[in-house]
């Protein structure tokens, strides 16, 4: 039987267990459990963790699980690493899908929002992507043919 939080109800913290959670209220804080449902009325604003993630409603922050469903209502904001994901039509998700193998780490989210205190941190890139230069308003640009 998994534990509920109420649509009524926002919880400002960490929320941590093996158990099963169903949030239906507002997590303003990190989630790590063994399985989490985010009802159509819930908001996570942190990194979500478990083993089963099931989304109906909203997530702003990285996502990590092995198995992964996005439900034609879910907002999901935030990298994903999954084993399994699936991402029904009308769902909503802004971020990278990271796709772990078994037996392999689970990789470090890049997401803003995540949390320093599920492991997650700061992209590193091996040289940084200039940025084009810009174009004036009536300026005309030649395209060639890349050479092979």
């Amino acid at each position: 039987m998994a534990s509920v939080l109420a649509s009524d109800l926002v919880f400002e913290g960490n929320v941590s267990g093996a158990g099963d959670l169903h949030i239906d209220g507002t997590v303003r804080g990190d989630v790590k459990v063994g399985r989490l449902t985010v009802g159509e009325t819930g908001n996570v604003e942190g990194g979500v963790q478990a083993d089963i993630v099931e989304v109906r409603g909203r997530i702003v922050g990285a996502v990590v699980g092995k198995q992964v469903k996005l439900l034609g209502t879910a907002y999901v904001d935030g990298d994903i690493s999954h084993e399994q994901l699936s991402i029904d039509v009308g769902a909503y998700f802004q971020g990278r899908c990271l796709q772990v193998r078994k037996g392999e780490p689970t990789p470090v989210s890049h997401h803003p929002q995540a949390a320093p205190s599920m492991g997650f941190s700061a992209p590193s890139y091996a040289q940084p992507v200039p940025a084009p230069a810009p174009v004036d308003a009536g300026q005309l640009i030649e395209l060639k043919p890349a050479s092979a």
